[in-house]
């Protein structure tokens, strides 16, 4: 009981301190000096509204231990049955809200990935199944660039390979808005598609695969890139069937030396805009090399089955006969295959954050 106790305490503790921050933040945005600074407002106007959603909760929850100490204070000391009566439902009603409110402030008080509010950049790639492949690299893309659109998040194509019968053999874009990594980060491994391809004349039933990688943006702070270690080269954009969409050298490949990634951008007719671009992926691709080596030293033998994000693992199926999608790290399936590939994946995302938070819940109390 006693260590119920101090875990109790140290929740309203934390709760209290947000509190606080809470309207200290609230005053700070106010300063015509802090209005001033765009990069100051915008990250304490975000920390303010993360800020509100746990404060929100957290008054209801002082209002309810309140009113349940007040309904026990009257079966204690009052008399009157009708009163007691009144308290009694009143404590019967607000137990329970007690105990969700409980759980709902123990997740909301999980420390959030400090790189969930950023930006991403998506690679989507066919791997083994030949045309089909690049026929459900095309499918997933679609899926995403709906999905992005409910968000009413902002996409920006950086890259494409076309693939000859349709679909990509490879495409590269970001994505912009709120939390875009939080809820993308998810999607990172390998996708698998079971059904009759458009070019199977005997109906039989094929299985493909695309990978898809989800990169947080960073900032120049974020990695360390030394530009001699950078190899620039350029070449002249070209779109389907080797078409050139530009007689100018503006596409640019970027070749990290050290560690031999490569980075293509053409579509902009610009080859510095193209450059800036493929420079974006490039700091993502080693930040993100840079993140998982942290994680393995830090996971040790525990390992995530959520948040590995390891673009190699295969994490869901899409089977077309059986019109079901299954999301192999949780076990999760749905028989609406259609509308999930018209881009309403919100319920599988929200499925593996619950997951997520529940496995750094078991961590904490391991610890």
């Amino acid at each position: 009981m006693l260590i119920l106790g101090l875990k109790y305490c140290s929740m309203l503790d934390k709760l209290e301190a947000i509190r606080l921050r809470f309207e200290e933040v609230g005053q700070l945005i106010v300063q015509p000096e802090v209005a001033a600074d765009m990069k100051e407002f915008t990250k304490l106007n975000k920390e303010f509204k993360d800020l509100e959603k746990i404060v929100v909760v957290y008054k209801e929850y002082k209002n309810v231990l309140d009113n349940i100490a007040s309904s026990k204070e009257i079966l204690k000391t009052e008399k009157d049955e009708e009163f007691r009566e009144m308290a009694k439902m009143e404590l019967d009603e607000l137990e329970p809200r007690q105990v969700e409110l409980e759980e709902e402030l123990k997740y909301m008080l999980i420390p959030k990935d400090p790189d969930d509010s950023k930006d991403v950049i998506v690679e989507i790639r066919a791997g083994a199944g030949g045309d089909e492949a690049g026929i459900f690299a095309g499918d997933l893309y679609r899926m995403y660039d709906r999905y992005i659109d409910t968000k009413g998040w902002r996409k920006e194509l950086i890259s494409l390979n076309e693939a000859s019968s349709g679909g990509f053999k490879e495409i590269v874009f970001s994505v912009s808005g709120e939390d875009v990594y939080g809820s993308l980060k998810f999607e990172s491994g390998v996708h698998r598609v079971q059904r009759v391809p458009v070019t199977e004349s005997q109906g039989r039933v094929h299985t493909s695969a695309a990978s898809v990688a989800v990169l947080p943006e960073v900032e120049d702070v974020d990695v360390h890139l030394d530009m001699k270690d950078v190899k620039k080269d350029t070449y002249r954009a070209s779109g389907a069937g080797g078409q050139h969409v530009n007689k100018t050298e503006s596409a640019v490949r970027l070749t990290h030396l050290p560690t031999g990634i490569v980075v293509e951008c053409q579509d902009g007719r610009s080859q510095h805009k193209n450059y800036d671009k493929a420079l974006q992926v490039l700091r993502s691709r080693l930040y993100e090399k840079e993140l998982k080596k942290q994680q393995e030293e830090v996971a040790g033998a525990r390992k995530s089955l959520v948040g590995s994000a390891d673009r190699s693992d295969k994490i869901r199926t899409y089977n077309y006969p059986q019109g079901r999608v299954t999301d192999h790290r949780i076990g999760y399936s749905q028989h609406n295959l259609p509308t999930v590939m018209d881009g309403q994946i919100e319920e599988f995302i929200d499925n593996l954050r619950m997951a997520e938070n529940a496995e750094k819940l078991q961590a904490g109390g391991e610890e």
